[in-house]
């Protein structure tokens, strides 16, 4: 008998993979290998582990009372939140050419209402949209255009919402939290994010999270 280890990476994260194969070799040699085995697990599920924990020091605010909005992102080093809301114009209609309309909630400065600057709203926070057909639009940060989101009316109540596929998951998104470690505006230290929504599979709150 042999142990054949392999680790993988998958999302992510790192998977062992442990196979017992049958052949000639003594059990002391077998004993050995286990504990090495059963060492190098528990290595890496606590580093898993450390991983998952790490949340942001900072308490952050849930904003109320926010017109159309659809969700909002937060990160460190600060509880200024990102808004985005529908873009409607006056006739009441989405603005199809630029349906989201985004902005900055300062907390930190007494909750004043900001909108991006031109460096945020181009390399950072900005939204770039496309028509997909009449009453949705694909959605994807300038900062981040691994992860598509798609705004679209649904017929349960007639209204916009943002969905995203996060780990094999449709979510109807309601919140983004970027961890953020260090670094700085151009080069940050991301860590992670987690999306918060509703899932659409069970229609129940849950929160999945990525490494960038």
């Amino acid at each position: 008998m042999f142990l054949c280890v392999k680790i993988i990476a998958r999302n992510g994260f790192k998977l062992v993979y442990i196979h017992l194969v049958m052949n000639k070799i003594s059990f002391k040699y077998f004993t050995k290998s286990l504990i090495v085995i059963t060492i190098l697990v528990n290595i890496i599920s606590g580093n898993l582990l450390a991983q998952s924990k790490n949340p942001s020091p900072l308490n952050f605010p849930t904003p109320k009372n926010v017109d159309n909005i659809l969700f909002y992102i937060q990160r460190d080093p600060n509880i200024n939140t990102a808004i985005y809301a529908i873009n409607y114009q006056e006739n009441g209609k989405i603005n199809k050419s630029n349906p989201i309309k985004a902005y900055w909630i300062r907390y930190a400065e007494k909750g004043e209402k900001k909108d991006f600057s031109y460096v945020q709203r181009k390399f950072a926070y900005g939204i770039e949209s496309k028509t997909l057909n009449n009453e949705e639009f694909e959605l994807k940060f300038v900062s981040y255009k691994k992860l598509p989101l798609t705004l679209k009316k649904i017929d349960s109540d007639q209204k916009y919402h943002v969905f995203v596929n996060v780990n094999q998951k449709k979510i109807q998104v309601e919140k983004i939290f970027v961890r953020i470690e260090g670094g700085s505006f151009w080069l940050p230290n991301v860590k992670y994010a987690e999306v918060t929504g509703i899932d659409a599979s069970s229609n129940k709150i849950i929160t999945e999270r990525m490494l960038l």
